[in-house]
């Protein structure tokens, strides 16, 4: 048994980072959702607002309190008398080298356009992960896919142009921050590490042994931890690099 409630979002544009001034909250909300120490509060399903952003807090018989989630959804709709809601992407999760700032939802959108050139070859994205790579200077963005092949028992063999393409088509679906910083090489071309198969579950074992709770595990879409940088890095079968560039003026 849970109850859930809302703590209000504030979203500044239509797929960019959440900007927050209060723990995690904006300020720019009105003042019936402030408490006298002019804090957001959560609000509960009856308050919610149709197309406002939230993000998730749960309250447990068995000992959590108003404990963030971390997810941030949108409200979509009704149906009957239930909340339709859309995940958006993971509070906080935000990719950056420079001036850049890409979140998770703009991660999604860019990997969900190149994953249609693996389509066709009868590749399946299994799952992924991110990080900034600020060892080298400039940075770059690192990706770490695990593929599999739609059909059984074929070997994984990858087509170096294929997946340069879709390094290219990763770029090219960031914004005009990204590109521009790209172009001005203060950003080194984005990088794609094809992974292993169970290289994932690796780092679920990893987060687990540090206390996350493997029922609650979810693959990070974007990884800050060295260690577990470490992990994937034991499992990369083949690398990539972006061979974009940006002339935007």
């Amino acid at each position: 048994m849970a109850y859930f409630e809302f703590l209000p979002m504030d979203k500044d544009g239509e797929e960019k980072a959440l900007e927050s001034n209060l723990d995690g909250v904006s300020s720019q909300w009105s003042s019936e959702m402030t408490n006298a120490n002019g804090n957001v509060e959560p609000v509960d399903f009856a308050n919610v607002k149709l197309s406002q952003y939230y993000e998730v807090v749960v309250t447990t018989f068995t000992g959590l309190y108003r404990y963030r989630v971390g997810d941030v959804l949108k409200l979509t709709g009704f149906y009957n008398n239930s909340l339709q809601f859309q995940f958006v992407e993971r509070q906080n999760t935000v990719l950056s080298i420079d001036m850049d700032k890409t979140s998770e939802a703009d991660l999604l959108k860019a990997i969900g356009n190149a994953k249609f050139h693996l389509e066709p070859l009868g590749f399946v994205l299994m799952t992924f992960s991110s990080y900034a790579e600020t060892s080298s200077i400039p940075g770059r963005y690192v990706l770490f896919w695990e593929l599999k092949f739609k059909e059984r028992n074929r070997c994984l063999k990858l087509d170096a142009k294929i997946m340069e393409q879709c390094c290219s088509m990763v770029e090219e679906s960031l914004d005009f921050t990204y590109k521009s910083v790209r172009e001005a090489n203060k950003i080194a071309a984005l990088e794609l590490r094809v992974v292993k198969h169970g290289t994932f579950d690796a780092v679920m074992d990893f987060y687990v042994s540090k206390g996350a709770s493997i029922n609650q595990y979810k693959t990070p879409s974007c990884i800050k931890s060295e260690e577990a940088v470490k992990v994937l890095n034991s499992g990369v079968l083949e690398k990539f690099f972006s061979p974009k560039t940006f002339f935007l003026s």
